[in-house]
């Protein structure tokens, strides 16, 4: 088994009609491009290396970026030992502003003003976020409630409920705050929603919040430092018919 990186000798020089067999097992690590979803990923990747028992450990949403980790063949009884690692992830939420989906996937449905808003708030409402923590999915998600993905419930303007998890914040930092907007950095569990963690975020403050950008860069020992891009990844493997 392999795992395939920018860094890794054994395909950086690889011509399109390399002879490596990724259905032996192969981990690659790719750099999820914006408005393209998970599956979306996997489809594409199954053309470029022809195989197509491949999965993915960790589900990014369609409009998050960075390192989704593919395992191919006989690696895929390894996604859920990857899934279970720490994630990293960086972005920017913005407060007094709210949508359905908690991101820009949804039109705003609330505004509220937030001039009163000052860093010692922020401050000790960051830290009520670091540790164990409980927390409920957001309706666009795509956990599953009595056998059905919630999200497709949430389209059709349906709520379901949907019962808290906990799940663990090993660190939390705003690491830039131009108000209404702030950056951050985290690092949780496995089964972690950054979408509900702004959420809360915004409602502990009184004004509502939502996730203006996200990027995973870390699982695990992992980084995206060490992925491809599609553009990447499609240059080294000859593509074939989808």
């Amino acid at each position: 088994m392999a795992t395939i990186s920018p860094s890794d000798s054994s395909l950086s020089d690889l011509p399109s009609s390399s002879p490596f067999n990724f259905a032996d097992g192969a981990m690659l690590l790719v750099d999820k491009p914006l408005e393209w979803t998970s599956f979306d990923v996997v489809k594409k990747m199954r053309g470029l290396t022809r195989v197509k028992k491949i999965g993915h450990a960790g589900t990014l949403d369609p409009l998050a970026t960075g390192l989704l980790v593919l395992c191919t063949g006989k690696m895929t009884k390894q996604i859920e030992r990857f899934q279970g690692m720490e994630k990293a992830y960086e972005g920017a939420l913005v407060l007094g502003k709210t949508t359905p989906s908690i991101d820009l996937e949804t039109d705003f449905d609330s505004e509220q003003p937030t001039d009163h808003i000052k860093i010692e708030q922020l401050e000790t409402v960051r830290q009520k976020f670091v540790g164990l923590i409980s927390q409920i999915p957001p309706q666009y998600s795509a956990i599953k409630v009595d056998g059905r993905r919630v999200y497709k419930s949430a389209r059709q303007g349906k709520k379901v409920e949907i019962k808290p998890r906990e799940v663990q914040i090993t660190t939390f930092d705003f690491t830039e705050i131009t108000l209404p907007e702030v950056r951050f950095s985290v690092v949780c569990s496995k089964g972690t929603y950054i979408r509900s963690l702004v959420r809360d975020i915004g409602q502990e403050l009184g004004v509502g919040a939502y996730l203006k950008e996200l990027r995973r860069t870390r699982i695990g020992h992992l980084h995206v430092n060490d992925a491809r891009t599609i553009a990447d990844w499609t240059s080294t493997l000859k593509p074939t018919e989808e």
